[in-house]
């Protein structure tokens, strides 16, 4: 026996609102101009605790002019990796209206050499956001002990 709704279905879907809000002044924000810059800001954005005991992904979300837009934490994980969801990346790029991002995760190892892992997941994110225009700028590796740059390294 079917059940009689008590409201027609297309009162029955969620809203989705897209809200960026920040309180900075676009000639306050940090100005990103080489990867030392980005695993500056990286670092001292991350948690001291946390570097060298967990994996953890984040992203540099830029503007035109490679002001910061915002940080954004991606996920945390184990001791050996951590997921990365390039549809979370991006929906948070979307969202800050990001033309460009810097991708970034730690190696709690201090071993800075990218995985073949690390390189894969970095031509994926850098095609989704060819297909959306938005620039993946640089995929960074930080350690407490140093980074290591995608970019400067000629890999991406």
């Amino acid at each position: 026996m079917e059940k009689e709704m008590t409201s027609p279905a297309w009162q029955k879907v969620a809203e989705v609102e897209l809200v960026y809000r920040s309180k900075v002044k676009a000639s306050e924000r940090p100005m990103i101009k080489s990867s030392k810059d980005a695993a500056d800001l990286l670092l001292h954005h991350w948690n001291e605790s946390k570097i060298d005991l967990v994996e953890q992904f984040k992203v540099l979300l830029l503007n035109r002019a490679n002001r910061v837009l915002g940080i954004i934490d991606i996920s945390s994980g184990g001791v050996t990796g951590t997921v990365a969801d390039p549809r979370l990346i991006f929906v948070a790029a979307l969202k800050a209206n990001a033309v460009g991002i810097i991708i970034s995760h730690n190696h709690p190892s201090c071993n800075l050499k990218p995985s073949r892992a690390d390189e894969e997941l970095t031509q994926k994110i850098k095609n989704a956001g060819r297909f959306l225009d938005i620039s993946v700028l640089d995929h960074v590796i930080v350690s407490s002990e140093g980074y290591f740059s995608f970019a400067d390294e000629g890999l991406l």
